[in-house]
């Protein structure tokens, strides 16, 4: 909580604030506690910077618990009902410079409750616009990929993302800078393990994996590097999973990792509803994911890239990825309306 205030003030007649004494070290330490993943696994809080960032969290319905602001003008641009809730702690723009991650800071910092997907009211335009796609993050270690990757879900209109046990934290200070809003558009699943990923999917959902193998599309049944990863990435042996792979998909490949089929990733793909899988920057696609998309069906998407390009970025991928995704559903919603109004 934050100490004493040495007197307060009011934003508007029904706005109350408390003003914090200049450089109070006591704050310091509660804003960088903030930023720590203990405090936020712990406590269930998270640090939110930015006017932008704070408005878009508000409007979808998060709790704030107290805000730091250097002037009135802030609390007057945030929506009065939403923030009456919180502590109001006014403080010096030195002070929040000091505490800031920004390179040009706003002035205003607000700790929140961590926001529950199934409690958010996501914008009525993101809602309109969500497509039966999904997205499934393996092992994105990078804040700013992502950040980056959440903004192109909520781009496309993802309907969820699904983060693994071994991705970056999505409420770690650069993704949230890296995902400008994405975290309060679109519902974000984080911390899963491989075994609960199924029952984060709508029934019926093919899962698809992003690749970049070069030989993937001369048709060759190598193991999926998947895009993003290093080429040479070292692959630890995987034991043969009786539900590993369909019927129709024959026997697994060398050190038990299904053999999926492969296609460029701008052919048919995109069924009804789908989830894409994106692998991790360093050691790409893990064998849980393949033996995930064989068990549906799924395939590996081929991005292919010029000979001597390693692979490609992570977030760049699942741009590619995902609006190719959208493009297809898209396609397929208008040539079903259109035979639909055939008489």
């Amino acid at each position: 909580p934050p100490p004493p205030a040495v007197e307060r003030g009011a934003a508007t007649p029904g706005l109350w604030y408390e003003k914090a004494a200049p450089g109070d070290r006591r704050l310091g330490k509660v804003v960088t506690i903030a930023k720590s993943k203990k405090f936020r696994d712990n406590h269930g809080k998270v640090l939110l910077e930015g006017h932008r960032l704070i408005k878009d969290a508000l409007e979808a319905g998060a709790v704030p618990q107290t805000l730091f602001f250097s002037t009135v003008g802030h609390l007057k641009l945030l929506p009065e009902a939403q923030i009456k809730r919180a502590s109001l702690v006014k403080v010096k723009f030195e002070d929040i410079k000091t505490w800031s991650d920004l390179v040009t800071p706003q002035g205003l910092l607000g700790i929140f409750s961590k926001p529950d997907p199934a409690k958010m009211s996501y914008p009525a335009a993101q809602l309109t616009n969500s497509l039966p796609l999904l997205l499934i993050c393996d092992n994105i270690r990078d804040p700013g990929n992502l950040g980056t990757i959440l903004r192109s879900a909520a781009g496309a209109g993802c309907e969820k993302v699904l983060l693994t046990k071994g991705c970056v934290d999505p409420w770690e200070p650069k993704v949230l800078r890296a995902g400008m809003g994405a975290h309060f558009r679109v519902p974000i699943i984080a911390n899963l393990d491989w075994e609960s990923i199924p029952t984060n999917l709508p029934a019926g959902t093919q899962v698809c994996v992003a690749d970049n193998d070069p030989d993937a599309a001369a048709g060759t049944t190598s193991a999926p590097r998947g895009a993003g990863s290093a080429p040479d990435s070292p692959k630890a042996p995987v034991k043969s999973s009786p539900k590993a792979a369909p019927e129709h998909e024959g026997e697994e490949g060398a050190a038990g990792i299904p053999e999926l089929a492969a296609q460029q990733y701008y052919e048919d793909w995109a069924q009804t509803p789908v989830a894409v899988v994106i692998g991790g920057e360093t050691h790409g696609l893990s064998p849980a994911a393949l033996r995930l998309a064989a068990s549906t069906g799924g395939r590996r998407l081929v991005i292919p890239v010029v000979p001597g390009v390693d692979s490609l970025n992570s977030a760049i991928a699942a741009g590619i990825v995902l609006f190719e995704g959208k493009r297809q559903l898209l396609w397929r919603h208008k040539q079903e309306d259109d035979r639909q109004k055939l008489p």
